[in-house]
């Protein structure tokens, strides 16, 4: 089974102990790439510094509304230096990790509305794909995808929206990103949307070191969780593994250029 982890943050610290032996237990079973996410300005040169050491680990570079009060203006300016600077080097795979969440109140909501245009414009002007974090703001992101139009599209990271909605991000190009949500049963509306989406529209994630699967509950997740993720997620959308490792790699692929 062949493996690509569309979204992970392995410079974390979590991974510090152990990273060279997670990555070579990955690669033994099938995970061939895993691409390392920016969440702000100042994690984005150890992002890099893992692509440079290791070609399956892809880079992609963003701010993370999660960590809002952490982004300065400067930070934007910062932001299209590094893709300016790294245009057309394959190490570096997409902008991202960004996005709204309107899940956390404390979150202002025209500050990320700023921000995320911002960096779809980067997206758009660099011909590189969008890895989208949207959490309870579907409606907001659609709209502004709309507005955009970005040709490479990209992933709406962590799917957890309706059927409606995963149709609208479909019709605009997106490939949806399936982890460790789905797995667990208490994820009723999720569960009842993944067997109506074509497979040509997933793709698999892990986001570790968070969302663990319902099979490692409470543990670092790992990108070594990712053949476990997909055994679960085939069941639950009535398809063979093979075919849904086989799709998500194909998509993955085909969204990055590889």
């Amino acid at each position: 089974m062949r493996l690509i982890d569309t979204h992970t943050h392995l410079d974390f610290p979590d991974f510090d102990a152990d990273r060279e032996r997670l990555l070579a237990s990955a690669a033994a079973l099938g995970v061939e790439r895993m691409v390392v996410l920016g969440v702000d300005q100042g994690n984005w040169q150890r992002v890099w510094d893992l692509a440079c050491s290791d070609t399956r680990l892809p880079a992609a570079l963003g701010l993370h509304p999660v960590y809002l009060e952490q982004h300065q203006p400067e930070h934007l300016a910062q932001l299209r230096a590094w893709l300016e600077r790294l245009r057309g080097d394959p190490r570096l795979c997409a902008v991202g990790e960004f996005g709204l969440d309107y899940y956390l109140p404390e979150l202002d909501k025209a500050r990320q509305q700023a921000l995320f245009e911002a960096q779809l414009q980067m997206a758009c002007d660099f011909d590189l794909p969008a890895l989208l974090h949207v959490r309870r703001s579907h409606a907001q992101v659609i709209a502004t995808l709309k507005r955009y139009k970005p040709v490479r599209a990209g992933i709406i990271h962590a799917f957890a929206g309706s059927y409606e909605e995963a149709r609208e991000y479909i019709k605009l190009g997106f490939k949806l990103g399936l982890g460790g949500a789905a797995t667990w049963p208490q994820a009723f509306r999720l569960r009842k949307t993944l067997p109506r989406l074509p497979l040509e529209s997933v793709v698999l994630e892990t986001d570790a070191p968070d969302m663990a699967p319902v099979m490692h509950p409470g543990a670092r997740n790992s990108p070594e969780h990712l053949p476990d993720i997909a055994r679960a997620l085939a069941e639950v959308m009535g398809v063979e593994c093979a075919a849904l490792a086989a799709a998500s790699t194909r998509n993955a692929c085909e969204l990055f250029g590889w």
